[in-house]
């Protein structure tokens, strides 16, 4: 294959690109569910192609194909050259490349169980008993569970040298059981809402997460839920569980920082920014206590977000975003990182696949821990909610006002957990909120999550993300916004 992607860049070249680069992806995903007792879906693809992206007359071309050979790969990057020059007639200024060295470079991702290696047959055994767990609680009247496996090989060649090769594994989880009753439904998800949790990981992480094991609790919350009191409104004291802490950094952290929305050359699916370029080192983003970073590297953990190298060949990076509650960094690309003075791209450019081209993406945007387990935390809080699994979200197109609704919530009284509250919510100007942190619990309660399913580009493009949260409690937050009786 090398072959021909070395073809490709030969051509692209040869017609007058000033830069090229070639991306060949293998990409082979299975997919099962089960609802109620029965298979509802058995799904597997796989997709296999090359995509070829160049410079010349100082505008960007790409093209792409799953004819692969040597007269298929040719024709797109000779196409790939001709649509940068028709590009190039309506250019406002030169695309300016910010350096990058040469790499040469092999990574395959750490993965202990290869996942397709496990009979099909045996994962919807495996999902039948969790579904079987969950009905098995009166009330519980819809049960769901899912896994969801994804390989991805790709080689990626570039006119300055880059020759990097990468393999990795990610594999999802997860259940849901859902309570219809009279007017109301509720519904308790594990690990995580919206599939569950997402690792760059083999099938170790399905052993991990227990799923049969934690079913029970999580029906007879849902069940539960009916009877508990309507979640209060006004302004108190919260803690965020993890994953939904998780949740509130992707959506108020994470998109606001992609710089292309920043600069206004992207607003599908999350709208642009409000964190403008004047804001960079003089914003207090959040309170002191709080540092975020988006950290790439696989030292930071099996993240959505993690890989050696991004898919314009820079190698993985941990970028701070806010240190000590100031705001210090974007996400950025070859072409963008001049605009905020970087004199390299840190590393945060992917593409879906083979025939996408790559944008400004987050990586595993992370809150780095304090101290103290939740229970420690819970104990320093006299009159609070806790709020655990997002149910809902909205957040205006600047990322700046937002409302989140969760799935369970906890009164706290005392230090201690009391009563279950049902429909618990929150809202808050972003800013205003990050600097109502004043505890963040410690390593130990820290977990890295991923969200699968984060959609940005036209046409459309799903890209995994991580989030690394300890669950952390904000002074006087407005609840109650989002539901009522």
């Amino acid at each position: 294959m090398k072959d021909l992607a070395q073809s490709a860049l030969d051509t692209a070249v040869a017609r007058g690109a000033t830069y090229a680069e070639v991306r060949v992806m293998d990409l082979r995903e299975r997919y099962l569910s089960t609802k109620n007792g029965r298979p509802a879906q058995v799904r597997e693809s796989q997709s296999y192609g090359l995509g070829v992206r160049v410079v010349a007359d100082g505008a960007w071309g790409f093209a792409s194909t799953d004819d692969l050979t040597r007269p298929g790969v040719d024709k797109a990057a000779a196409l790939a050259v001709e649509i940068a020059r028709a590009s190039a007639l309506a250019k406002k200024q030169d695309v300016q490349l910010a350096p990058e060295e040469k790499h040469v470079d092999n990574w395959v991702a750490p993965c202990r169980i290869a996942p397709f290696s496990i009979p099909v047959s045996s994962c919807l055994d495996l999902l039948l008993k969790v579904d079987a767990e969950l009905r098995r609680v009166q009330g519980v009247t819809l049960a769901e569970a899912a896994m969801d496996f994804r390989h991805i090989e790709q080689l990626f060649l570039s006119s300055n040298g880059s020759d990097i090769y990468q393999s990795k594994t990610q594999t999802g989880a997860g259940f849901v059981a859902t309570s219809f009753a009279a007017n109301e439904i509720h519904k308790r998800s594990y690990p995580n809402s919206f599939g569950g949790q997402y690792q760059t990981k083999g099938y170790e992480l399905v052993e991990e997460l227990d799923l049969v094991g934690n079913a029970p609790r999580h029906a007879e919350e849902c069940v539960a839920l009916h009877k508990a009191d309507q979640c209060p409104s006004g302004v108190k004291d919260i803690i965020l569980g993890s994953s939904q802490l998780g949740l509130q950094i992707h959506e108020s952290v994470g998109h606001p920082i992609e710089l292309d929305r920043v600069l206004g050359t992207e607003a599908n699916f999350a709208g642009m920014s409000f964190l403008t370029l004047e804001k960079l080192n003089h914003l207090k983003y959040a309170s002191d206590i709080v540092n975020v970073v988006a950290d790439a590297t696989p030292a930071h953990g099996p993240g959505l977000g993690t890989f050696a190298y991004d898919d314009e060949g820079v190698p993985a990076h941990a970028t701070p975003i806010i240190k000590d509650g100031q705001f210090v960094g974007y996400l950025t690309s070859r072409e963008t990182a001049a605009a905020v003075g970087q004199a390299r791209s840190n590393g945060a450019m992917r593409a879906e696949s083979w025939n996408r081209i790559p944008l400004i993406r987050m990586t595993n945007v992370s809150i780095l821990p304090g101290s103290g387990k939740l229970d420690d935390l819970i104990a320093s809080t006299d009159d609070g909610i806790y709020m655990e699994t997002n149910r809902s979200w909205s957040i205006d197109d600047r990322r700046y006002n937002f409302q989140f609704g969760t799935e369970i919530g906890w009164e706290i009284k005392g230090g201690k957990k009391t009563r279950m509250l049902k429909n618990p919510s929150y809202g808050g100007i972003t800013t205003e909120f990050w600097n109502s942190c004043d505890a963040i619990c410690g390593p130990e309660e820290w977990t890295l999550w991923g969200t699968p399913n984060c959609g940005k580009g036209q046409p459309m493009q799903t890209m995994g993300t991580g989030h690394g949260a300890s669950p952390a409690r904000f002074r006087q937050v407005k609840v109650g916004v989002a539901y009522s009786e």
